[in-house]
Parts: C-alpha cells; sequence; structure tokens
C-alpha cells in the first residue's frame, strides 16, 4: 500500500492521487467547499503538478460520499491509503445503486469496498 513506502517511490499517479487526498483533507479541514477549482488552486499554491483529471475526480468522489464518510473508511486497521481506496469503492457502489434502502446500500458498499481492496495492490 502507499503508506508501506517512502512517497519517492511511488508512481505518478500514486503521487498524484495522494496529493489530492491531501488537498481534499486540507480543504475540509479548514471548512472551505471540496470542489475541482478549489483542489486545484491549492495544489498549484503548494508548487504541485497533477493529472488535470485528478481534482475533478476527488472532488465527485467527496462530494457523493461525503467527506466523513471516506475519513471513517480510512481509519481502520492498516492506515494510510484506506481513504482512498474505500472511498472510491463506496462512489462506484454510490453510481451502480438504484433504489433500495439505506441498509441495503451501505451493506453493498462495505462488501464491495472489501472486494475492491482484496483486488488492489499498489506495491
Amino acid at each position: 500500500t502507499m503508506a508501506s513506502c517512502p512517497v519517492s517511490e511511488l508512481s505518478k499517479e500514486q503521487q498524484d492521487e495522494l496529493v489530492c487526498t491531501y488537498a481534499a483533507l486540507i480543504l475540509h479541514d479548514d471548512g472551505a467547499e471540496i470542489s475541482a477549482q478549489a483542489m486545484a488552486a491549492l495544489i498549484k499554491a503548494a508548487g504541485v503538478n497533477v493529472e488535470g483529471y485528478w481534482p475533478m475526480l476527488m472532488a465527485k468522489m467527496v462530494n457523493n460520499v461525503g467527506m466523513d464518510a471516506l475519513i471513517k473508511m480510512g481509519s481502520g486497521a492498516g492506515g494510510g491509503g484506506g481513504a482512498v481506496a474505500g472511498g472510491a469503492a463506496a462512489a462506484g457502489g454510490a453510481a451502480a445503486g438504484g433504489g433500495g434502502g439505506a441498509e441495503a446500500k451501505e451493506e453493498k458498499k462495505k462488501v464491495e469496498e472489501e472486494e475492491e481492496e482484496e483486488e488492489m495492490d499498489f506495491d
């Protein structure tokens, strides 16, 4: 996982994902709106460059799933990297879901999250 190695050993894609994760966390902590534009401005101000789709993708996921939910997903055993991976699985589950109750959606998200985490290998 990303948490188990130095940032310098991450691929460019993993670094971009990490930068956007930090940008989203900073905006959330500051109480600011988490939008692609706000993330891009913060990333630019930090002197970092990421692929243009990352802020938009991350902002969409945060707005669909919710930052508090993503933080909770990433706070389980094993540490870092889980917020984005878990959030991506939950966003996929939310997008694929249709009707049904909140409990059914939550259970589906948990199952998809676990399956997604098992399939991911960042090494």
